[in-house]
């Protein structure tokens, strides 16, 4: 029990780098004159979206090989991988549109479900070191859960 609550805890802390990492392409984006683009569910994208997902997709891979992962710019471009009880969701850009507006209110979302209940979770405020605080979070959750049913990625998560 304890090795699995140190794996655990070494998991959530590369999540944390891997976030963090990601939180820093987001923010090199941020501060330059970036193109918005049109997905085919009309819904914005950036080079920051694709920049931190093409850092967070292979950095999971490598941190736990074998576990599917679910990111929401390769879903909307119809790669969707076969997904059991354990998989990684990923967004790597919570709140684009929020970007766009340069208001500050995004984040960097990385989730590990497992038996439809993300288990080390985090979502950084891009620019920041420290977690996005919990109830932050939960109201973010709340706002995705209302949202998500456009989102590709929503078919993942269990339905309440």
């Amino acid at each position: 029990m304890k090795s699995d609550a140190i794996e655990r805890d070494a998991v959530l802390e590369a999540v944390i780098r891997i976030a963090r990492e990601a939180g820093a392409l987001v923010m090199q984006v941020y501060a330059t004159d970036f193109a918005v683009r049109g997905k085919e569910d009309a819904s914005p994208v950036t080079q920051a979206d694709e920049r931190a997902e093409a850092l967070i997709v292979p950095a999971l891979a490598a941190l736990l090989p074998g576990v599917p992962i679910v990111a929401e710019e390769a879903v909307a471009k119809g790669e969707i991988p076969a997904v059991g009880n354990r998989f990684w969701l990923v967004d790597p850009l919570d709140g684009t549109k929020e970007f766009i507006s340069r208001n500050g209110e995004f984040t960097v979302n990385i989730a590990l479900v497992e038996d439809g209940v993300p288990t080390p979770g985090r979502g950084v405020r891009a620019g920041h070191r420290t977690p996005v605080c919990r109830r932050r979070r939960q109201a973010r959750a709340s706002r995705t859960a209302r949202v998500g049913a456009r989102s590709p990625a929503a078919r993942f998560l269990p339905r309440a």
